[in-house]
């Protein structure tokens, strides 16, 4: 049995929480400089050197990449030899959020009650919280700050069977469709394929986290990803809805078993600032 102090938590995933609101990774930026050099339209390349440029006076005077610094979800990999002292790994969770966004002058954007009170809670918290229990004596965090304009162009579809691959490459584009310009392109297009109706859309948003440059280890969910992203592109919505070539930069599948009954698919859009870190310890 390892001992882990949740404080120790806490304040590793505050400097990588704090980053990605400044810093976008590696892989972004690379498929934002690969879209740029594929535009065409004197607009859209216009559009893709402000994200850039943007970008960099982000990271370089440490204000956040786009005003709406999202809420935090947290996808926690416990090991079930670990034994948290200190007290609560959720309450630490929330604690390293709600400190990372005042400390950081980051906007709060959580309300305590979603339908009548919409009070808000001045600290962007509580954060959304999915724990996994799995073997061994370490824990990985992964995160991400995710924005609302894009998390609201989000949907999920519970499709018959006999939809099959047609029905999933349809549902798919329709979203990215019904989402245009609403979604700050170019997107990532997190896609969840089986499991329930709530796994789904999970595995959706978790798909996001995936580096661009990795593909479904699955060659044939890989297959699909490739050809979602190319069907994607030709719809011209383009950066900010410029009508140009980078719709989106990477399309993600997740899959898991389902019922012989049911075929969920979920799409979790994000925009271009698709904000992740992980950490183990």
């Amino acid at each position: 049995m390892r001992e882990l102090n949740i404080n120790k938590i806490k304040e590793t995933i505050k400097p990588l929480l704090a980053d990605i609101a400044f810093v976008y990774s590696k892989d972004i930026r690379k498929a934002l400089e690969d879209g740029k050099a594929q535009e065409e339209n004197e607009r859209s390349v216009l559009a893709m050197e402000m994200l850039l440029n943007n970008a960099e006076i982000a990271e370089n005077e440490r204000i956040p990449i786009c005003q709406d610094t999202g809420m935090v979800t947290f996808f926690v990999k416990a090991g079930q030899d670990v034994h948290f002292i200190g007290g609560s790994l959720n309450s630490a969770l929330n604690e390293a959020a709600a400190e990372t966004y005042t400390e950081n002058y980051l906007r709060a954007s959580v309300v305590d009650d979603p339908l009548f009170d919409r009070v808000n809670t001045k600290n962007n918290t509580p954060a959304v919280i999915y724990t996994e229990l799995v073997e061994g004596d370490q824990v990985e965090i992964r995160m991400t700050a995710k924005g609302f304009g894009s998390e609201n162009m989000s949907r999920i579809a519970m499709l018959k069977p006999a939809e099959g691959v047609e029905g999933v490459k349809r549902f798919v584009l329709e979203t990215i469709e019904l989402a245009g310009p609403n979604a700050c392109p170019p997107m990532i297009v997190g896609v969840g394929i089986g499991g329930t109706f709530d796994s789904c859309a999970m595995m959706a948003k978790k798909a996001l986290l995936r580096p661009l440059d990795e593909g479904n280890p699955d060659s044939r969910y890989k297959a699909l990803e490739d050809e979602l992203l190319e069907s994607a592109n030709q719809l011209m919505i383009g950066p900010m809805g410029l009508h140009g070539k980078t719709t989106a930069l990477k399309v993600q599948i997740e899959q898991m078993p389902t019922h012989i009954a049911g075929m969920p698919c979920a799409v979790n859009i994000c925009c271009h600032a698709c904000r992740h870190a992980e950490m183990t310890l």
